[in-house]
């Protein structure tokens, strides 16, 4: 076990509250929303998922380390959060296809990581006051320095962080001899919905963020598909007009989580910013056109307007979050285009939502 790094650190929240830890891996100072994941294992495929970015995580489970890293289990090529806070993090890791240990994955990537904070008090508090932006420092910066700093952090309202995460070319994903060719436009994408869609036959060109319909259709694709990803959808204008001109073609769409909530906005349904997002592994979803139950993946801290999307005429509701009933899922009526707030592609030990791929490559099919 490594003592060098084991210096005092804390968590400053934009109220004033601090929690008070130690720090692992490299020292600083790193800001942003704080937020909470009750997964009990893939810490792994969140730290790098984009979906993400610009957030410190709290991590629920009371061990983080323990099984270490592997090359093969990320959602993209680096970390996303901007920084973890756990309770008790593992030096030590024990499985035997690891290829190395969380800390020296940290210190590599340079993420700045707080642990033995009392999280059960630290989540207790955020589900009371909300989410809000916070700051850890592991290199004892003065406290009203710190308040100064991160006064300036914008709020993730009205945050647009997709062309953060995007990639800035187009690439391909998949056999470029597959039976179907899907457009999908990255607003941060996670690999496992790349391999999901591959496995089922297709071929992939990702396209940047802020890419046109045209650019997409140039692909001559056979479904449409917008991605998850991070910040408040409403600021994504571009995406927003591409789902439109999706749907003005009638070409089959599948959104999942920011990209649901982009088509949403196109059909002139509203957003709004949870007082506290969805984010685990075990989240009860009803599928109201089956009456089956899901236990599902879920990350977002925005979500479409419930109200409004019962009172539009084209829209249904397909998918209740049976937690506080918003919207997990709408297809729209007459178009071939159906979403969802939560992500089959992640199978957290349940494969409940898969068969939403396979309804995606249904819809192709015609």
């Amino acid at each position: 076990m490594k003592y060098t790094t084991r210096q005092k650190a804390i968590l400053l929240l934009s109220d004033g509250t601090i929690f008070h830890g130690k720090s692992i891996g490299i020292s600083g100072t790193t800001f942003g929303e704080v937020c909470f994941n009750t997964g009990m294992t893939g810490y792994q495929e969140i730290f790098t998922d984009p979906s993400y970015f610009g957030q410190l995580m709290v991590a629920t489970n009371a061990h983080i380390g323990n099984y270490g890293v592997n090359d093969s289990e990320v959602e993209s090529q680096s970390i996303k959060i901007s920084g973890l806070i756990c309770k008790n993090f593992s030096f030590n890791y024990s499985r035997e296809d690891a290829s190395g240990s969380l800390e020296d994955y940290f210190i590599k990537q340079n993420l700045i990581c707080i642990s033995d904070v009392d999280t059960r008090a630290l989540v207790s508090y955020i589900r009371d006051n909300g989410a809000m932006n916070a700051v850890i420092c592991t290199d004892e910066t003065p406290i009203e320095e710190l308040k100064i700093a991160l006064s300036k952090v914008p709020d993730m309202k009205g945050l647009e962080l997709a062309s953060k995460v995007s990639t800035t070319e187009p690439y391909f994903f998949g056999d470029e001899n597959a039976t179907y060719k899907i457009a999908a436009l990255d607003l941060g994408i996670k690999m496992n919905i790349l391999r999901n869609l591959a496995k089922r036959d297709c071929y992939i060109k990702v396209f940047p963020f802020d890419s046109s319909f045209e650019d997409l259709a140039a692909f001559n694709p056979h479904g449409y598909f917008l991605s998850n990803g991070p910040g408040d959808p409403e600021p994504l204008s571009g995406a927003i007009q591409v789902a439109k001109e999706i749907l003005k073609n009638d070409k089959p769409l599948f959104g999942i989580c920011l990209g649901h909530q982009v088509i949403g906005l196109a059909n002139g349904i509203s957003t709004y910013k949870m007082f506290n997002g969805h984010r685990g592994i075990n989240h009860p979803v009803k599928n109201i056109i089956t009456g089956k139950g899901e236990i599902t993946s879920q990350n977002h801290g925005f979500a479409v307007n419930k109200e409004e999307l019962d009172n539009h005429p084209d829209l249904e509701i397909t998918h209740l979050h049976l937690n506080d009933v918003t919207v997990a899922g709408m297809r729209v009526k007459n178009k071939n285009c159906f979403s969802v707030q939560y992500h089959p592609e992640a199978s957290p030990g349940p494969h409940d939502s898969s068969y939403l791929f396979d309804q995606f490559i249904e819809n192709i099919k015609g």
